[in-house]
């Protein structure tokens, strides 16, 4: 059997149902535990204080906010390459979730900005390479809604997402790209000198893994959303015509 009979609509709306309600629970479970964890029982930092705290939140959404738009892209290369409809529709359904796990790094890295450098905001490359992502995915969002045929948007949001996985890049690895900056460098690394201590990064990493479930739970709910959508926009043009 091949992968792609999987992606037929009529497959997908089939064994994502009964998935579903695992995946939201097991992203909760993950969420309940990392956040607790993080925030009641794991100590202040000795420079940092409690705002050490806020990564429980920043580091996850970040990730996500980076590794969202590189799901689009796959989506949308899948989409140009096979043009296989339900592909473009998962890059559409991922956007306002990535443009929100932007929105939750922006102002998570702002709280945290305050007491660590003295404002909430600096044209560091990292955060700048982040606004111009955020940026991206309200014009990709806007796109969509702009463009009345379904597959002129995806093709064209299809080029905005190639274009745009730059500046993902750049928000992920602005750091290493560039010495100045105020911005730290990763928080789990291979590297010993930069990766938090252990105590830090066991619930770091389980709110990474619930950040996660809950991005792929959402995207396929509302994939399913767009399936419908879509289907139900078919069915008012065969009334027209008819």
């Amino acid at each position: 059997m091949s992968f792609w009979e999987y992606a037929n609509p009529k497959k997908f709306m089939g064994w994502t149902a009964p998935v579903l309600p695992y995946v939201f629970g097991a992203a909760a479970l993950c969420l309940t535990i990392g956040l607790i964890w993080g925030f009641f029982f794991t100590p202040d930092d000795f420079r940092q204080g409690s705002t050490v705290k806020i990564i429980y939140l920043h580091v996850p959404a970040a990730t996500m906010a980076t590794g969202t738009w590189f799901m689009m892209l796959a989506a949308s290369l899948i989409w140009v390459v096979r043009r296989h409809h339900v592909s473009a529709l998962a890059a559409r359904a991922a956007a306002p979730i990535g443009l929100t796990m932007t929105l939750i790094g922006l102002l998570t890295g702002a709280i945290w900005g305050q007491p660590m450098w003295g404002t909430y905001w600096a044209w560091d490359p990292r955060l700048t390479s982040f606004l111009i992502l955020f940026l991206f995915y309200l014009g990709y969002i806007a796109m969509w809604e702009a463009i009345e045929d379904p597959d002129t948007a995806a093709d064209l949001t299809s080029v905005l997402c190639m274009v745009g996985s730059v500046f993902a890049i750049l928000s992920r690895y602005a750091v290493n790209f560039w010495n100045q900056g105020l911005h730290q460098g990763a928080s789990l690394s291979l590297d010993a000198e930069e990766h938090v201590s252990d105590v830090f990064w066991q619930p770091l990493v389980i709110c990474i893994v619930g950040f996660v479930l809950l991005f792929v739970g959402l995207v396929l709910m509302r994939t399913r959303t767009e399936i419908r959508a879509r289907r139900i926009r078919a069915l008012e043009a065969r009334a027209r015509r008819a």
